[in-house]
């Protein structure tokens, strides 16, 4: 199989779809890999360290799209990629269709096969794809909030750890699945007072054997939320849905509840945001103010440290892309029902139900 390894485009995206050790393990399996001219300066891996690998590098994405059989990147693809996928494509990326509808209709228009990493789900209910860049965007989260929070930036001008005789800062996490715990682990581990929220029983027990001292589990709903927000100094929302849109925890009206130069950073940004407040930002404009509470929601947090990211999201994708490229999308995806969970649309029809409906577009699932 060819397959195409293109430049990210979205504004500060550093990261690329695979290392040059990925590509490696590509090419022994018999494969040609095509990488665009940089594609993995930003990540720290030059153009000659990809030919060491196997590759061939191409001067332009379009070249690179043109080529492939199947396109292996980070991101969805963004307004200039759309024309450059080829019906029967194969694109293995996160897409997060649930929010943003012109992403949709265009991969559907375009007719080609989008295995989402987001919506690949194990027997246990786990996203294999999705949990190293949770990792990754959980323990940013609480890093960017820590910085947000000094007064130079917008914040209270407190210190996250506080000081002996000072308080240390209160952080209030919303969702206790991966992002969530990385989050709430960094927190704690800077010393801050940590309230942890979900609305599972058995992972809040879990939690409450697992996490230190200074990290409080709670039963999420509105008015416990409520109650912690009057002396919170950063909120990080970190719900998941897979494949459909983040419900919404923080309203508009609890804003006033909260001091001003409160920081809320919303990880769940890519699947539409879990603050009714929140509109997708970028690493060159990370952040702004409501009613004088900061909002931090860069939609590609991970992509701020590109080298670990990449290497991470390589480990986990490898062998589904080896599967892809080894046996076709039809066999790969029968033989392997994590893999059958990632195929979002097939050549013009939707197949994962969440995009569907949230969209109101026919669900046509897919027989293999």
């Amino acid at each position: 199989m060819k397959i195409g390894i293109p430049k990210e485009i979205k504004n500060n995206e550093n990261r690329v779809g695979m290392t040059p050790a990925g590509v490696a393990e590509l090419v022994r399996h018999g494969h040609e890999v095509y990488v665009q001219h940089t594609a993995g300066e930003g990540s720290g891996f030059t153009d000659e360290k990809y030919v060491k690998a196997g590759a061939t590098i191409l001067p332009t994405i379009d070249e690179t799209y043109a080529i492939a059989d199947m396109i292996v990147k980070v991101k969805e693809p963004i307004e200039p990629e759309y024309k450059l996928v080829k019906k029967g494509q194969v694109l293995f990326t996160y897409f997060h269709f649930a929010c943003d509808r012109p992403l949709t209709d265009a991969m559907i228009e375009a007719g080609g096969v989008c295995v989402a990493y987001e919506t690949v789900q194990l027997p246990d209910r786990s996203l294999p794809l999705l949990i190293p860049m949770s990792e990754v965007a959980g323990r940013m989260a609480t890093i960017n909030g820590a910085y947000y929070l000094q007064k130079t930036k917008g914040g209270k001008g407190k210190l996250i750890c506080g000081v002996p005789g000072v308080k240390p800062a209160k952080v209030l996490v919303l969702g206790g699945g991966v992002v969530g715990q990385a989050a709430a682990r960094v927190a704690a581990g800077m010393g801050a007072q940590v309230v942890i929220a979900d609305i599972s029983l058995p992972l809040l027990r879990h939690l409450s054997s697992v996490m230190p001292p200074n990290v409080v589990p709670m039963y999420s709903n509105r008015h416990n939320i409520e109650r912690e927000l009057p002396d919170v100094d950063i909120v990080v929302g970190s719900v998941l849905i897979p494949g459909d849109k983040a419900p919404r925890l923080i309203t508009r009206d609890m804003l006033k509840l909260m001091e001003p130069g409160t920081v809320m950073v919303d990880v769940a940004i890519d699947q539409g945001g879990c603050f009714e407040t929140s509109r997708p930002t970028t690493h060159s404009e990370p952040v702004y103010e409501v009613d004088g509470i900061l909002h931090y929601a860069v939609a590609n947090i991970p992509g701020a440290v590109p080298n670990t990211s990449t290497i991470a999201l390589t480990n986990a994708t490898l062998r589904y892309a080896l599967a892809l490229a080894d046996k076709g999308w039809r066999k790969a995806c029968k033989d392997d029902k994590a893999l059958f969970q990632g195929l979002n649309i097939v050549e013009g029809k939707v197949t994962f139900k969440a995009v569907a409906d949230v969209f109101g577009l026919p669900y046509e699932p897919i027989e293999l």
